[in-house]
């Protein structure tokens, strides 16, 4: 069963406020995406910053509301319509952990007041004592300490404040963690503890895990499936390990690249390398809509008709999926 499924997601932003911003221009941040997340799978949105990958998630939590597209919760549930005590509800089963935990931490308040500030005004809310304990069952899970509960996020290092950001999400037994670039303020050493200590949960839980993050190279690790988003778009979708084997956009392969890998084929220099410097990892902002594929202005294998006309989706095999119209160029592993 899929716990979450996304169907033509879309959301844009104006550039101009107030009476203007009918006329104004506008950022197209996420532009007709369709993924699903099933139980106890972990699924990776991965792309350049500025790609769409965020707002996709903070609206799967309602934080933006979609302009079109529905999301689904376990099937039934259309998010898109829950107010009140049913959305505070949905919110309880998908939580969302924070890419910056200094920032999303209150110093001001102990650790146990931060874990259990949401629960408070919950339906489920069982007394400040059962409250404890529970958080303190939490903070072992996550390899920190009962007495830490009395402490302030200051008192702890990036690596521990994200710890205590995972405990928060787990308190209240959720179905989903939507982790947004967890690892990527930490040392390198510490983004390790803190995948790991997620593989744990999830094992232990059984819960759904969607991985936010621009590592293409640490997602094919962490990740069962991953969707490749550019500019709003998904490009590509596939089981991780055969992503990583046989990346078949060139974009993708600009990310394995980007990332410290050689592109899946000794040819990938023709998809992803005589141009390397055109295609320089960097993604500004879709302004309007565009028209053909999002990538053809830095793409080396861009023809007149990916400037003028929008690829659809050509499954290669079963589970791997991308839009493009170079379709020669693309590498088939069971060939090799």
């Amino acid at each position: 069963m899929n716990v979450l499924t996304v169907t033509d997601l879309s959301k844009r932003f104006n550039l101009e406020a107030g009476f203007f911003a009918r006329f104004g221009k506008f950022v197209q941040a996420v532009n007709g995406i369709s993924f699903t997340l099933a139980e106890n799978e972990t699924y990776g949105l991965v792309g350049e910053s500025g790609c769409g990958k965020t707002t996709t998630a903070r609206l799967l939590v309602r934080m933006y509301d979609a302009d079109s597209g529905t999301i689904r919760f376990m099937d039934d549930t259309d998010v898109g319509a829950l107010k009140g005590h049913a959305l505070r509800s949905y919110r309880e089963k998908v939580k969302y952990i924070f890419q910056d935990p200094a920032r999303s931490l209150n110093p001001r308040m102990s650790v146990f007041d931060v874990l259990v500030s949401g629960w408070r005004w919950s339906p489920s809310w069982p007394g400040k004592n059962a409250a404890r304990e529970a958080a303190a069952a939490i903070m072992e899970e996550v390899g920190l300490s009962a007495e830490d509960l009395d402490r302030r996020p200051a008192d702890f290092s990036g690596g521990q404040r994200q710890r205590i950001s995972i405990a928060r999400g787990l308190l209240m037994e959720p179905r989903v963690l939507i982790c947004d670039e967890v690892v990527s303020a930490l040392d390198v050493s510490i983004q390790g503890q803190i995948l790991n200590l997620l593989l744990d949960i999830r094992k232990r839980r059984g819960i759904s895990l969607l991985f936010i993050a621009h590592d293409l190279k640490v997602s094919s690790w962490f990740c069962d499936r991953i969707g490749v988003m550019y500019r709003g778009e998904l490009m590509e979708e596939a089981d991780a390990r055969e992503l990583y084997r046989s990346a078949a956009h060139p974009y993708t392969r600009l990310l394995f690249e980007s990332a410290g890998r050689e592109a899946p084929e000794a040819g990938a220099k023709q998809a992803a390398g005589s141009k390397s410097d055109e295609m320089a990892v960097e993604n500004p902002a879709t302004v309007g809509t565009p028209t053909g594929c999002v990538f053809a202005a830095r793409c080396p294998l861009a023809d007149e008709r990916c400037k003028k006309e929008k690829p659809g989706w050509r499954e290669l095999s079963p589970g791997h999926r991308v839009r493009c119209f170079t379709q020669t160029l693309l590498i088939d592993s069971r060939a090799r």
